[in-house]
């Protein structure tokens, strides 16, 4: 496995592996969430609001993209945010292709993005995930790499 920058080549095959990989997550938001607040989310699909995010994070300026490449195949990618005026990075999505879970790769690509983090000058890396059951694999990585949880509570309530 090799983790090179991000080009327009991959584009197709991130935005594949990002639903792939996303679907057990998304079934368990809709789960955990209120049924109406979900809607309001998601009105035409997850699938669609995600793909374009997906595609925004790829071509957005202020970010810095790299995929995994495994066997010839787009196995995973991670997109890391500056904030310079913190000196803190963001991990800002990471998805992995169900097919090639369970490798390493995720964590591979969260080692390699705080390595650029740091690069950059960061002083603090920091990432954002969901307590719901679908996100667990997400939090473990993340706790394997050394993060640490900040506890914060968020509400919602449809008007």
């Amino acid at each position: 496995m090799q983790i090179e920058p991000y080009a327009p080549c991959h584009l197709d095959a991130v935005i594949r592996l990002s639903l792939r990989a996303w679907t057990p997550v998304f079934d368990s938001l809709q789960n955990a969430m209120n049924a109406d607040v979900y809607r309001a989310f998601y009105p035409d699909n997850w699938r669609v609001s995600q793909q374009k995010a997906v595609e925004s994070v790829c071509v957005g300026e202020d970010m810095n993209v790299w995929v995994a490449i495994d066997a010839g195949s787009t196995a995973g990618f991670v997109a890391v945010k500056l904030h310079s005026e913190d000196s803190m990075g963001e991990i800002y999505m990471v998805a992995v292709d169900p097919d090639f879970q369970g490798r390493g790769i995720g964590s591979a690509l969260t080692g390699f993005a705080l390595a650029r983090m740091k690069d950059a000058g960061m002083s603090i890396a920091m990432v954002e995930t969901a307590g719901d059951p679908g996100h667990a694999p997400a939090r473990h990585t993340y706790e394997k790499a050394g993060f640490e949880l900040f506890p914060v509570a968020r509400y919602f309530k449809t008007l």
